[in-house]
């Protein structure tokens, strides 16, 4: 599948409300961009070739990801889909599932948790919020979080921006409550 762009997005917090972090909160997304060989064609019923496309690119973007969020490692993840509006939503969401999710969990050392994610039509511009968890055990509170992209110039309306999603912990200032890593059972991705 051919990749018209990359575009790599960082977000590094160091304090929040005034109060330092012991570690920096780093978010990072890599989108590719990529033809939607399938725009424009009404209904199609088999999208196992936009399924067996996204191996690939799930491994370059969370290898990309991976590597800019160093000196860190990643400890919750989330994944996205823009799709351009000759597409329809299915094709994001053809492009997110297990073997695009298991080349994540690949990329950041193992995720036993289920991988959130959020797909939506949209224009060149559009932003979108990917959600984040931690990626061994989906109910630690202390990760749900997220981020928002928007590549200036994508998705046009033949393309579909695939989005790798990654952070290297829990939110700032966290304490609502609910299971710590620590306390989590990360068996199946349930604690």
């Amino acid at each position: 599948m051919h990749i018209r762009k990359l575009f790599t997005a960082v977000d590094e917090t160091m304090s929040e409300m005034g109060r330092e972090a012991n570690e920096p909160l780093k978010k990072v997304a890599v989108v590719a961009v990529v033809k939607n060989p399938l725009a424009g064609q009404g209904y199609v019923e088999d999208l196992s070739g936009l399924i067996d496309a996204s191996t690939a690119i799930g491994e370059k973007i969370s290898a990309m990801a991976v590597d800019a969020l160093g000196p860190y490692t990643p400890d919750s993840y989330g994944k996205a889909a823009l799709i351009g509006s000759n597409g329809e939503q299915e094709h994001g969401v053809a492009m997110l599932t297990t073997v695009y999710g298991n080349a994540m969990r690949d990329a950041v050392g193992g995720g036993k948790a289920w991988i959130s994610s959020f797909t939506k039509r949209a224009y060149p511009g559009e932003s979108i919020d990917i959600p984040l968890a931690h990626k061994d055990a989906l109910y630690v509170r202390s990760h749900y979080d997220g981020m928002s992209v928007m590549v200036p110039d994508a998705p046009l309306p033949d393309e579909i921006a695939i989005i790798c999603c990654i952070a290297n912990r829990g939110r700032l200032n966290h304490r609502v409550g609910g299971l710590s890593k620590q306390d989590a059972k990360c068996e199946d991705g349930l604690v």
